[in-house]
């Protein structure tokens, strides 16, 4: 089984890749036809939601710089 990682790209959405699932908030899978790899929405303009569709293109700014919690 391989790790999941989530990457937050810089100005649009954040990769999932791995062995993962996503649920919405009853518990309900998506069906993800076998994915190993997608990007969920972080700017709210997809039309797809939560899955990115790209819509963020020149329309949202947000640096994606790691830091630790405290």
């Amino acid at each position: 089984m391989s790790k999941t990682k989530l990457i937050i790209n810089k100005n649009g959405s954040i990769k999932i890749e791995g062995d993962f699932e996503i649920m919405d908030q009853d518990g309900t899978v998506y069906g993800l036809q076998g994915r190993a790899a997608l990007g969920l929405c972080r700017c709210g303009q997809s039309a797809n939601k939560p899955f990115c569709d790209g819509a963020h293109r020149n329309n949202f700014e947000c640096e994606a710089i790691a830091f630790d919690l405290p």
